[in-house]
């Protein structure tokens, strides 16, 4: 791939053949308490993480105050029975908050963006000087809200739940008509918590090829060896949501992770790396000690000077000191040159003839 399918953030390049961006969403998990967030962030922080993700809205900006049917969130969701306009109204950080976070990620060596939700939270975030900005999968269908984050001049994050293979187009093209150049796609399934057998993760792959973007995992299951599987097939960002404690109730507390079991899927992430390696073939510096345990050509009885070689006299045994046992055809029948004790590795040396 080229380097259209890498992303720099703060001068920290994203994409193929670099480690992992490992991203800590707060989502509602601050439960409107500013020394709650701080204290997420710096468990972020100890976790691992390195960037922590927020979210700018007003209940105002993403919905109306209304009590009609279509407002009231149905089964099959963690929000189920809430009107959205009250589910945004409980799960919203206040603004003032957030340069105040920024700087405490800031200052612990962390990159702090959000998720803007209308076009005033765009203009704020940009006033806050982001250094990106992360499209929500529900938003992801909202043209003119995209090229508004687009023309911001910063790396855009997509995530891609509930969206086919045209919307995801749609938008590309359009972060990419309104000047972006660095998009990140985020494979997403939008169900809270996420089922494993509906994450779909082979799409992960697909999405790089097809686009030549950087891909990612946005994940809203319950596990860790999910996120591994990402970045086995190719995964350059993963997005996790962090929370202090699961007991602590909240709209989002259920589908997040607490900060010892993000702490261990940041080191699964970091030992899949290590694991995964390059391609290549020669004898590692730990496995060389093992060459000694390989099969070669031993003399297994006593041979007289000028006795031909047999499948009697030599045999192809551990160690690995000897000739490669693929040599065992050249050599039957031939002479040593010399006495040969039973239990010496054979060599060219003590065979008559030009090796071959």
């Amino acid at each position: 791939m080229d380097d259209a399918s890498c992303i720099t953030i703060e001068g920290r390049r994203i994409g193929p053949g670099s480690p992992v961006y490992i991203v800590a969403e707060l989502s509602a998990n601050h439960h409107q308490e500013f020394e709650t967030a701080a204290r997420l962030i710096q468990a972020a922080h100890r976790a691992g993480a390195d960037a922590v993700k927020l979210q700018t809205l007003t209940p105002d900006g993403i919905t109306i105050d209304c009590k009609k049917e279509p407002f009231k969130i149905g089964r099959g969701t963690a929000w189920e029975g809430y009107y959205l306009y009250d589910l945004y109204k409980e799960t919203q950080m206040p603004w003032e908050w957030q340069p105040k976070l920024k700087k405490i990620a800031n200052e612990l060596g962390m990159h702090l963006f959000s998720s803007p939700f209308d076009h005033s939270a765009v203009d704020f975030l940009r006033e806050m000087g982001v250094p990106c900005y992360k499209i929500a999968s529900f938003e992801l269908v909202d043209i003119p809200l995209i090229e508004k984050m687009a023309a911001a001049g910063k790396p855009l994050l997509m995530s891609t739940g509930m969206a086919d293979e045209m919307e995801i187009e749609e938008a590309v093209s359009a972060a990419r008509g309104a000047g972006c150049e660095q998009i990140a796609l985020l494979k997403c399934t939008s169900a809270y918590p996420a089922p494993i057998d509906e994450l779909n993760l082979k799409t992960i792959p697909y999405l790089a090829k097809r686009f030549n973007l950087a891909v990612g995992l946005s994940d809203h299951s319950m596990e860790i060896i999910p996120v591994v599987a990402a970045v086995v097939l190719g995964a350059c960002i993963v997005e996790k949501h962090l929370t202090l404690s699961r007991k602590t109730p909240g709209p989002d507390s259920g589908f997040s992770l607490e900060p010892d079991e993000f702490s261990q899927m940041v080191r699964s992430i970091r030992l899949t790396e290590r694991a995964l390696g390059d391609i290549r073939f020669n004898v590692g510096i730990q496995e060389s000690h093992s060459i000694q345990f390989r099969r070669s050509l031993f003399a297994v009885e006593d041979i007289r000077e000028g006795e031909a070689l047999s499948i009697r006299n030599i045999r192809s045994i551990r160690p690995g000191h000897g000739l490669p046992p693929k040599y065992m055809k050249n050599i039957l029948g031939r002479r040593v040159n010399r006495a040969v004790e039973r239990g010496t590795p054979l060599s060219w040396n003590l065979i008559e003839g030009e090796p071959s």
